[in-house]
């Protein structure tokens, strides 16, 4: 165990020194400063509120030490080989503080830079109103026989598998205090989900883990076990994800243990398939009979889909679909391509798939304009951590936000990017008992708790200081960004937005719906025939 190799060493040289001390005064020096090391390193194993020290006595303080003179010296205690973090320090911090309920006020005005482009702020008023509570909620499934009031931010898809038990009953546990839904991600309801009871929107992926048979394929039976659990609150089918939407995904043999096993409804000790695209539809108009069908099933509970774009008449077929059908999901989830703690190749992290902004403002719209969107609910997810980036994603059309990544510093992440390699340093997303075990879940699930509710009173603080009165009174007229030297705008104006039934009185003057809406199909995700002649003349 490299990792205790310090600790040891001090250990036998406190030893060594104190015997020689013995006949030689001289050596007492040495003595004395090994035992000293030989002390933190012990109080490092047997805290409960750093998992890097437990996992690494004596060696965490050099991280900490390095950490703390700069981004300069991020290399030697990063990776050198992997890209740069996705989150800054100075956003890590805002969301340490607040999980450890400690202030995040800062001193000297903004760190940001006023004058550059895209700068983005959210104007005051001079009729400040007062709100009393900061749990914030929006109902979804109104035609659903058992509607969810859920809050406004909630934990976004990471399962059991990538992430660890404990992380898992962290999560779970401070969702529960919170009051807040906990998705399970496409791994499935782990044992670890349950123990705390905290509420569970249960995504289904393409493997169908929970409600597959032995072929792989969807199994309702075992989907009626799990989806009628009074803890389960609503059901997501996950058409892709932002970390890498199109892409499949495979766990190791070596890393399927019997608990993943048994939670997954796979064999032992082999590979763990999650094939790239649903066997259980394959056009708009299927999709959304699963949909229905898995409402009935479950026993009327809100039941939706997640999905990052891509095509957008793919998109524009499913929307197409819902007016034509008159079956409409009660939620969709906008997963951002800069979304995802999943492990996937550089290509996809980085060029496949819309950013989050941009996909739900399309979401957004064609439900608007299709005079649909007072009946279904927006949710988005894609790098949100504090409350602007909650107040920003609600004005541009959400109904509420998920986060992944805000979550898992609220544990202890330390963006090591060693989440695929088995590696953790914090316990957090690893298979491996003797790390993930050092994860205190007492203490990680105050901290979840901490950063949601210290957030929603941050947001609350936003809404009172603009004069509003609910996050649902938000709107692109209420965020201003900079977008020249002497240019500010409102997305309100930068944007265009549909009025309310416009797409059902002609297309409108907007690029994307004048390109594909038209040729958009509900019979078939396929690319329609105008696009496949354009590639087919580029090919000649």
């Amino acid at each position: 165990m490299s990792r205790y190799l310090a600790y040891v060493l001090c250990l036998l040289l406190a030893a060594l020194c104190t015997v020689l001390a013995l006949r030689h005064p001289g050596w007492w020096w040495g003595a004395g400063a090994f035992a000293a090391l030989s002390l933190l390193g012990s109080w490092d194993l047997l805290q409960t509120r750093s998992t890097l020290r437990r996992n690494y006595p004596l060696l965490a303080h050099f991280r900490y030490f390095l950490e703390s003179i700069g981004p300069e010296m991020r290399q030697y205690f990063v990776q050198s080989d992997t890209q740069e973090a996705p989150f800054s320090r100075q956003q890590r911090s805002l969301v340490y503080q607040r999980a450890k309920h400690v202030s995040d006020v800062v001193p000297f005005g903004t760190e940001q830079d006023v004058y550059g482009m895209d700068y983005e702020w959210i104007n005051h008023s001079l009729a400040p109103t007062e709100i009393a509570s900061h749990d914030f909620r929006v109902r979804i499934g109104e035609s659903a026989a058992q509607a969810y009031e859920a809050s406004v931010f909630n934990i976004s898809a990471m399962s059991f598998g990538s992430l660890s038990a404990n992380a898992i009953r962290a999560l779970n546990a401070g969702a529960k205090r919170g009051g807040f839904y906990h998705d399970t991600g496409e791994g499935s309801i782990s044992p670890y989900h349950r123990e705390n009871g905290g509420d569970i929107v249960w995504e289904i992926g393409s493997g169908y883990f929970g409600c597959r048979d032995e072929a792989g394929r969807f199994d309702e039976e075992r989907f009626v076990a799990n989806a009628r659990d009074p803890q389960v609150k609503m059901v997501e089918i996950k058409l892709s994800q932002g970390a890498k939407p199109g892409h499949g995904g495979v766990l190791p043999a070596a890393k399927v243990s019997p608990e993943i096993a048994a939670t997954r409804g796979v064999p032992i000790g082999q590979d763990c398939v999650s094939p790239a695209r649903h066997t259980a539809f394959s056009t708009p108009t299927e999709l959304l009979a699963f949909v229905a069908r898995l409402r009935e099933l479950s026993g009327g509970k809100p039941t939706g889909f997640k999905l990052a774009i891509g095509h957008p008449w793919e998109w524009f077929g499913v929307a197409k679909a819902m007016r034509e059908t008159g079956v409409l999901p009660d939620f969709i989830v906008v997963d951002g391509a800069e979304g995802g703690t999943g492990a996937a190749p550089a290509e996809f992290v980085d060029h496949i798939g819309v950013p989050m902004h941009e996909a739900l403002m399309l979401v957004h719209n064609t439900l608007v304009g299709l005079d649909l969107r007072d009946r279904i609910r927006i949710g988005a997810a894609g790098k949100i951590t504090s409350a602007f980036d909650i107040a920003r994603t609600l004005a541009m059309g959400a109904d509420w936000c998920n986060a992944a990544r805000g979550f898992m510093f609220a544990l202890g992440c330390i963006q090591s990017l060693s989440c695929h390699t088995d590696r953790c340093p914090t316990g957090i997303a690893t298979q491996n008992p003797t790390r993930w075990r050092k994860l205190d879940t007492g203490d990680k699930t105050a901290r979840v708790h901490q950063f949601h509710d210290n957030t929603l009173r941050a947001l609350r603080d936003l809404l009172c200081a603009a004069g509003l009165a609910h996050p649902g009174e938000l709107g692109p007229e209420h965020i201003l960004r900079r977008v020249s030297p002497t240019e500010v705008r409102s997305l309100g104006s930068l944007y265009r937005f549909l009025e309310p039934g416009e797409l059902l009185k002609g297309i409108p003057e907007h690029a994307v719906f004048k390109e594909f809406w038209s040729v958009a199909r509900s019979d078939s995700f396929a690319a329609p025939d105008r696009v496949m002649a354009m590639r087919a003349a580029k090919s000649m």
